[in-house]
């Protein structure tokens, strides 16, 4: 599902940065996994990677098959679209538009009739158990609602990948053990495979595995 060859990453300013050194990886379809490590290990931009949203200073990452650097930019997007959802700390939700509309977004640029994604958006808000929300702005909403708007809107596309950064970091402690129960329930249900960057070891501990990383290179991987 996921493959990460001798992947880098380098950051060019007044000293180079490297992010990622010589990252080699591979995740199959249906895992659920944590990733981990200190600040500036390289998390975030592993992620980045995997989600196509940046590319390597070198290696190779296929997504599904698909080897991401021979893609042009508009394929890249069209990957994106079709085969992976974000989930972000602070939710990145339109703040004019309710959570049934939020959802709906993706599937309008997708084209789909505004029939179609209204109900599509209307069940998947049901999914993660705020039908009685869906006209509800953002502002109108708590921190745990708002994050499940944005799984919402991230599974709107039917994705076989979602990628979590820090989706409990902006939670407060009871609140980011109902998100966590939902992306568990979500990866049962659906067979989702679940990428979740986390300083939290609760989070880190309820995934089937957990890799470890420092200075931009994976010092640890463990299966339970």
């Amino acid at each position: 599902m996921i493959q990460l060859s001798t992947v880098s990453k380098h950051f060019e300013g007044k000293k180079q940065v490297t992010a990622l050194a010589g990252i080699s990886l591979r995740i199959e379809r249906g895992e659920m996994v944590s990733i981990v490590g200190p600040s500036g290990s390289g998390k975030s931009t592993l992620l980045n990677l995997i989600g196509g949203l940046d590319r390597p200073s070198a290696g190779e990452v296929d997504i599904d098959g698909r080897r991401l650097s021979g893609l042009s930019d508009d394929e890249r997007t069209l990957v994106r679209r079709d085969k992976i959802g974000f989930v972000f700390q602070f939710f990145n939700l339109l703040p004019s538009l309710s959570a049934l509309e939020n959802v709906s977004l993706p599937l309008h640029l997708r084209g789909l009739a505004r029939r179609k994604s209204r109900q599509r958006s209307r069940e998947l808000l049901e999914l993660v158990q705020l039908g009685a929300r869906v006209d509800h702005l953002p502002e109108e909403l708590s921190g745990g609602e708002r994050q499940r708007v944005a799984i919402a809107r991230a599974l709107a596309n039917d994705p076989p990948i979602l990628l979590a950064d820090e989706p409990t970091g902006n939670l407060d402690t009871h609140t980011g053990a109902e998100i966590l129960r939902l992306l568990q329930d979500l990866h049962t249900r659906l067979g989702t495979t679940i990428l979740v960057v986390t300083h939290d070891q609760t989070v880190a501990r309820a995934c089937s595995r957990t890799i470890t990383l420092t200075d931009g290179r994976v010092v640890g991987d463990e299966r339970r």
